[in-house]
C-alpha cells in the first residue's frame, strides 16, 4: 500500500507542478507575443507617419519634364518628418523596411528611405505590386507587415516592415520556455521522488498503526469468541435446541468471519507480505469454486451459468485466487433477484486473463455506489442493506486487495442489459 500511495503522491505533485510551469510559460509567451505584435504595429505606424516624406525614386532623381512624377514627390515631401521621439527613432533605425510608391500612372518605384538589403529591387517591387493590386489597406505578406496610404493626388505609398527577426525572437523564447519546462519537470520528478517518502511518512505511520490495531484486535477477539462459542455448545447440550443459543452461535460465527477477513485484508495491504506464487490450473479452480454456488443459486430460485475457457493456467497464489473467485460468485448469487440468470465466465484476452460475474440487481445502483462498491464497509444501495442479505461490506474490498496484490485490476460497471458486471483482469 505504501508503494501505491507514494506513486499516487508523486503523480499528483508532478502533475500540479507541470501545470503550474506550463501556465507560467504560456502566460509569459502570450504576453511577449502580444507585446511584440503591438511593437511591430507601433513601429510601422511611426514609419508611415514620419518617413513618407523621404520617398523618392530609387535612382534618387526625377525627370524634370515629368510634371506628374514631380508632383507626386512634392506631395509626399509636404508631409515632412515629425521626429522628436528618440525611442521610436531608435527602433526605426534598428528595423528593416522598404517603401514603395505607385504614382497616378501606375508606375512603381522604391522610396529613398528603404532599408531592406536582403531582396533585390525587382523582388521588392513584385511584393509591392501584389499588395497594390489587392487594394488592401494593411496586412501581412511574405515576411512583412505593410500599410498603404493614398495621397491627395491619387498616388499611393506602401510601407513594408520586416518582422522576421521578431518572429525568430518569439520562437526563441518559446523554445527556451519549453526547454525550461522540461528541465523543471525532470528536476521536480527527482525532488518529489526523493522527498515523497518523507512527505507521506505521517500518513503511512497512521496506516501502519491502524493495521497493527486491526491485527492485534483480531487476535484478542478470537479468544473470547472461542470461549463464547464453546459455552454455547455446552449450553446447547444441556438444554437442547434453543433459538437464543442458536442466534448467539450465529452471531459468533459472523463475528469470527469478520475478524478473519479484517486480519486477512490487513495482511494483504502489507507491502512486504509475499504471495505463494506457483503455476496452477485456473480453469479447474474456477469450476471447483463455482460449483457449490450453482446449488446455492438453484435453492434460492436463481440460475448460475458458468462458462470457463479450458486449459487456462496462471502463476499466482492459488488460495488467494480461489478466495477471490468465491467472493465474487457469492456476491453475484446473494444480490441477484429470484428467477434471473447469473453468469460467471473466465476467458483469456491477449496477455490477460479476465474473470467476470454478471447479475441482475434488485434495485438501481447509483453512480456513487458503483464507484464505492469496493470500499471497506460500504453497502450503499438498498438491496445490499436488507436484513436477509446483510453483510459487513468487506468482501469486495478483500477481492480488490487480492487482485491488486497480483498486479491486476477490478472494476464494476452497468452492462447494456442493465445488469451489474464485475470485471477482474489478471496479467498472465
Amino acid at each position: 500500500m505504501m508503494k501505491r500511495i507514494r506513486q499516487r503522491f508523486i503523480k499528483i505533485a508532478l502533475l500540479a507542478l507541470t501545470l503550474a510551469m506550463i501556465l507560467v510559460a504560456g502566460v509569459i509567451n502570450a504576453v511577449h507575443l502580444v507585446n511584440t505584435s503591438a511593437e511591430l504595429k507601433e513601429t510601422l505606424n511611426y514609419i508611415v507617419e514620419n518617413d513618407n516624406a523621404n520617398t523618392h525614386n530609387k535612382q534618387g532623381k526625377y525627370d524634370g519634364d515629368n510634371k506628374e512624377n514631380k508632383a507626386t514627390a512634392d506631395s509626399v515631401q509636404q508631409t515632412g518628418h515629425k521626429g522628436g521621439n528618440h525611442h521610436m527613432d531608435t527602433k526605426v533605425e534598428e528595423s528593416r523596411y522598404f517603401i514603395a510608391i505607385e504614382n497616378t500612372d501606375g508606375e512603381l518605384f522604391l522610396g529613398e528611405g528603404s532599408k531592406e538589403a536582403e531582396y533585390a529591387q525587382d523582388k521588392l517591387l513584385a511584393i509591392a505590386e501584389e499588395v497594390f493590386s489587392s487594394d488592401a489597406a494593411s496586412g501581412r505578406t511574405e515576411k512583412y507587415l505593410y500599410h498603404v496610404t493614398e495621397k491627395d493626388d491619387g498616388s499611393r505609398v506602401a510601407v513594408f516592415l520586416n518582422y522576421e527577426s521578431k518572429k525568430e525572437e518569439v520562437l526563441s523564447l518559446a523554445l527556451i520556455s519549453l526547454g525550461a519546462c522540461v528541465v523543471g519537470i525532470l528536476l521536480s520528478l527527482l525532488l518529489v521522488s526523493l522527498l515523497s517518502k518523507k512527505a507521506i511518512k505521517p500518513m503511512m505511520d497512521n496506516i501502519e498503526r491502524q493495521k497493527q490495531f486491526i491485527t492485534d484486535a483480531g487476535h484478542e477477539l478470537k479468544t473470547p469468541l472461542t470461549a463464547i462459542s464453546a459455552n454455547m455448545d455446552v449450553l446447547s447440550m444441556d438444554i437442547g435446541p434453543n433459538e437464543w443459543v442458536q442466534g448467539t452461535q450465529k452471531q459468533v460465527a459472523n463475528m469470527r468471519k469478520l475478524v478473519n477477513e479484517l486480519v486477512y485484508l490487513s495482511r494483504m495491504d502489507e507491502e512486504e507480505s509475499a504471495l505463494e506464487r506457483r503455476e496452477f490450473d485456473l480453469s479447474n479452480a474456477v469450476q471447483e469454486v463455482a460449483e457449490p454456488f450453482v446449488g446455492m443459486a438453484e435453492f434460492n430460485g436463481k440460475n448460475l451459468i458458468v462458462k470457463v475457457e479450458d486449459d487456462l493456467t496462471y502463476s499466482g497464489d492459488e488460495a488467494a485466487i480461489r478466495r477471490l473467485i468465491s467472493i465474487l460468485c457469492e456476491n453475484a448469487v446473494k444480490y441477484a433477484p429470484e428467477d434471473t440468470d447469473i453468469k460467471v465466465s473466465l476467458i483469456h484476452s491477449g496477455k490477460n486473463i479476465i474473470f467476470e460475474t454478471e447479475n441482475a440487481m434488485k434495485g438501481p445502483l447509483s453512480d456513487e455506489a458503483l464507484t464505492r462498491l469496493f470500499d471497506r464497509f460500504y453497502r450503499g444501495d438498498e438491496s445490499r442493506s436488507k436484513e436477509e442479505n446483510k453483510g459487513f461490506g468487506i468482501g469486495l474490498s478483500v477481492a480488490r486487495a487480492i487482485t491488486e496484490k497480483h498486479d491486476g485490476t477490478i472494476k464494476a460497471k452497468i452492462a447494456d442489459n442493465g445488469c451489474l458486471l464485475i470485471i477482474c483482469t489478471l496479467p498472465r
